[in-house]
């Protein structure tokens, strides 16, 4: 598990990365974003934006001994910012034997976890939809934006950053159409033998036309085309009453589940 797990975790961060210094080069006047890093915590932290796909901190654990300083650190960066909510993502045996007490006493409380999945080289995933598909460009990159954004409860004015997407040559967006009017999205990032999936979205006048099987489809295919041996991808953790659309359409598509990486929230107390 470790292995997939360090393979999962660096290329989401490489991926984030990647997005950020793409909208950074974007021109959003008054639009705050920033990374900045706490010993080996990459912190992404917006104080417009109030997304935790944006404020959310990776990297925990994975180069020193989890400490005390460090997570009060972490909440104290946002707290600046006005930023209330955010994701401190926890690999599992990453903090070792008193991280769960380090994060209950330094003002953290667990939320639902995000599971992490892997697949390797092997057949593409058959996929039916009335839909078309088409990898899009920059040209196209704000109707992908206008539907991802919604979707993961993003708001509108980090549509641009969502958009610069696709000016970073390591980022692949895909989106389904109906005739002319876009219907679904989705993104790969493509570094060396490692992928990773994410940006997954379907209007909601398009549901239940296979838009995100086909679309997925397309990003398998396009890692394997680029050699890739690894694809990874994530949604949030199976729980009783929830649909698991997304879940199962991974599971069909040669996924296996890797790992559950928990989240933490700031306390409310």
């Amino acid at each position: 598990m470790m292995d997939d797990a360090k393979l999962s975790e660096d290329i989401e961060r490489q991926a984030l990365l990647g997005w950020y210094e793409a909208a950074s080069k974007t021109s959003m006047p008054e639009y705050d974003w920033r990374i900045e890093r706490i010993g080996d915590a990459l912190c992404s932290v917006s104080s417009t934006e109030p997304s935790i796909l944006i404020n959310r901190v990776l990297g925990l654990g994975s180069e020193a001994q989890l400490t005390f300083e460090q997570l009060v650190s972490i909440r104290t960066l946002y707290a600046d910012a006005g930023v209330s909510r955010f994701f401190l993502h926890v690999v599992p045996g990453r903090l070792g034997p008193d991280g769960e007490k380090l994060l209950t006493e330094s003002g953290y409380e667990k939320y639902r976890g995000w599971m992490k999945f892997v697949r390797g080289p092997g057949d593409l995933p058959s996929a039916k939809s009335d839909l078309t598909v088409r990898r899009i460009g920059a040209e196209d990159a704000a109707d992908f934006a206008k539907i991802a954004a919604p979707a993961f409860d993003i708001t509108a004015k980090s549509e641009p950053a969502i958009a610069a997407l696709a000016n970073d040559s390591h980022w692949h967006l895909y989106v389904s159409f109906d005739g002319d009017r876009p219907a679904g999205t989705g993104a790969i990032y493509i570094r060396g033998e490692v992928a990773y999936t994410d940006w997954a979205a379907t209007h909601p006048d398009f549901r239940r036309r296979g838009s995100q099987s086909v679309i997925l489809r397309a990003r398998i295919r396009e890692a394997l085309d680029a050699g890739c041996t690894t694809i990874v991808t994530m949604t949030g953790e199976s729980v009783e009453g929830d649909p698991q659309h997304a879940y199962k359409n991974i599971l069909k598509a040669g996924f296996s589940e890797a790992y559950l990486r928990e989240n933490w929230i700031p306390s409310i107390n």
